[in-house]
């Protein structure tokens, strides 16, 4: 479990694939407090450590590169970071499982006065369990839904945000990761006849 807080950025040193695997190598901050089999949110994901040496790798199966945008990583690029959540630790998010439903598009990334706009185009699988003023965990940024448009969601994404995530290097036309609220995926599964 994860809060959509993003504790730290890493750089991808490599992505090696095998076959309809891979091997995402990363360079993280906080490696030396990592044991193998802890879980990361990479881009909210959530991966397993499977070695640590200098450098963190992990390995992705075949439905983690279908389901993500992980498979598209290239070497020096920024990821978003997070380690799960401890017991007793502050839940400044909202939780975030870090099993992503999907991947959306990024179509607006631009200044508005001091703060930025964010405009995702979403999937009708996530945009059906968005609601205005909701949240959505955006490559493991756990955001508030700002404006919820037939389909897309808007964000106001603060200066902040901007420097402690990877959205300082986003562009326009980016594929991201996206985990509808958990609350949202049970209440609809409940409502839904049969």
């Amino acid at each position: 479990m994860f809060t959509g807080l993003v504790e730290a950025t890493g750089t991808v040193v490599s992505l090696i694939e095998k076959g309809e695997q891979a091997t995402l190598i990363l360079d993280i901050p906080f490696a030396d407090e990592l044991a193998l089999g802890d879980s990361v949110a990479t881009n909210g994901c959530c991966l397993t450590v499977a070695s640590l040496d200098d450098k963190v790798s992990f390995d992705l199966l075949a439905q983690t590169l279908k389901v993500t945008s992980l498979g598209g990583l290239q070497q020096g690029r920024h990821v978003n970071l997070e380690r799960a959540l401890a017991v007793g630790d502050r839940l400044g998010g909202h939780f975030v499982q870090g099993h992503v439903d999907d991947t959306g598009t990024i179509t607006d990334l631009s200044p508005m006065g001091q703060d930025y706009r964010l405009e995702v185009a979403l999937p009708e699988s996530v945009h059906s369990l968005c609601i205005d003023k909701g949240s959505l965990c955006i490559d493991g940024i756990s955001l508030t839904i700002a404006e919820l448009t037939a389909g897309s969601a808007v964000f106001w994404i603060t200066p902040h945000t901007l420097q402690a995530t990877h959205l300082g290097e986003a562009s326009v036309g980016q594929k991201v990761n996206l985990e509808a609220d958990l609350l949202a995926k049970y209440v609809k599964k409940l409502v839904q006849p049969g």
